[in-house]
């Protein structure tokens, strides 16, 4: 736990986190476009 309290402390480690997340909306936002517009097709 004292490397996640290290890693939350430094101003990097926000960073990273803030990009994973935006990452994985991304992925799921156009992973929800790509069903949407396959269902507009059938």
């Amino acid at each position: 736990m004292a490397v996640f309290s290290d890693l939350f402390g430094d101003f990097m480690g926000w960073l990273t986190i803030g990009i994973i997340v935006f990452m994985l909306v991304m992925m799921v936002y156009l992973f929800s476009m790509f069903i949407n517009n396959s269902k507009k097709g059938l």
